[in-house]
């Protein structure tokens, strides 16, 4: 059986498309279409017209997609933005009147979870996904989970509430994301040690491709790479004082990111600095592997 599922998140709309047999999945086709959903929420929390129209025929086109490539079932969830919007039922209408889909609304505690399933490795580890609007940490092994929690930082939202174009205006940035998860810490029990540590998201694999020195593009050099904490912050050095333009014209830089990467990988260093995490390895995977995972029960995906 072929199925899909598509995500929203605050940054992009994504799709993975599988095929299921005797409980384990494999992965057929990834896409992906930039969207910054979280920057049309304005001040009341409500999602601007042009925004969600922009999310809703991305997910209209991907279901199409998935159609005609043989998915007997098609799955969407959507995180941060659409959680924090007022007017998310009309963006649920929106997106069923023009692709006939209904919309599951994950909560930030269920997207953690989702993320680990779909990251992490085998054994006791933990991982980091950095979205759009939100970032979620989760300690676990297997489908034990330790501690799971949603902090209300991502790199869309940090843009908008500190602009950043020089190293020193970083520190800014930084203070605020650790101020942030120090106080979700405070509020649970101390996290266990790990041995190993995931990172899923865009800021990852953006990361990734630039200390491998390959485009964007190619994501198969991508997964399973580590990232010492002293090549994310030269990394962010680098990137901190260029100009969006600047950093487009980087190889390993997906466009649509040249804005808010930077944010990003701010939000890692305060993650790796508080949680003293000297290396982080780069999954490809992520809460969309996790839904699937999670849905069909399965065993395993490849």
């Amino acid at each position: 059986m072929r199925v899909a599922v598509i995500g929203i998140g605050s940054n992009s709309v994504r799709m993975l498309i599988a095929d299921l047999e005797n409980n384990v999945g494999y992965r057929v086709r990834r896409d992906r279409a930039g969207t910054r959903l979280f920057a049309g929420l304005d001040a009341q929390r409500r999602l601007s017209p042009q925004a969600m129209k922009t999310s809703a025929d991305s997910v209209a086109a991907m279901a199409q997609s998935a159609a005609e490539a043989g998915a007997q079932e098609i799955l969407l969830f959507a995180t941060s933005a659409t959680r924090d919007a007022a007017n998310a039922d009309v963006f649920a209408s929106m997106i069923r009147e023009g692709s006939g889909l209904e919309l599951q609304i994950i909560a930030g505690e269920t997207e953690a979870q989702l993320s680990f399933l779909g990251a992490s490795g085998n054994g006791l580890c933990g991982v980091i996904d950095i979205g759009g609007g939100s970032t979620e940490i989760i300690v676990g092994e297997g489908m034990n989970l330790s501690s799971s929690f949603s902090c209300q930082m991502g790199a869309v939202r940090l843009s908008r509430m500190f602009p950043l174009c020089s190293v020193s205006e970083m520190d800014t940035v930084i203070e605020a994301a650790s101020g942030i998860l120090l106080k979700k810490l405070d509020t649970l029990p101390a996290l266990a040690p790990v041995p190993a540590w995931y990172g899923t998201g865009g800021t990852f694999t953006t990361l990734a491709a630039m200390v491998n020195g390959v485009p964007w593009t190619d994501r198969t050099r991508m997964h399973g790479t580590t990232l010492l904490i002293s090549q994310v912050e030269k990394e962010a050095c680098l990137l901190a004082p260029m100009s969006p333009d600047e950093r487009r014209s980087l190889p390993g830089l997906q466009p649509n990111r040249a804005d808010i990467i930077v944010h990003g990988i701010c939000i890692l260093i305060a993650c790796m600095r508080t949680l003293q995490i000297p290396a982080i390895t780069v999954s490809e995977y992520g809460n969309l592997d996790g839904f699937l995972k999670h849905h069909y029960h399965l065993t395993d995906l490849r």
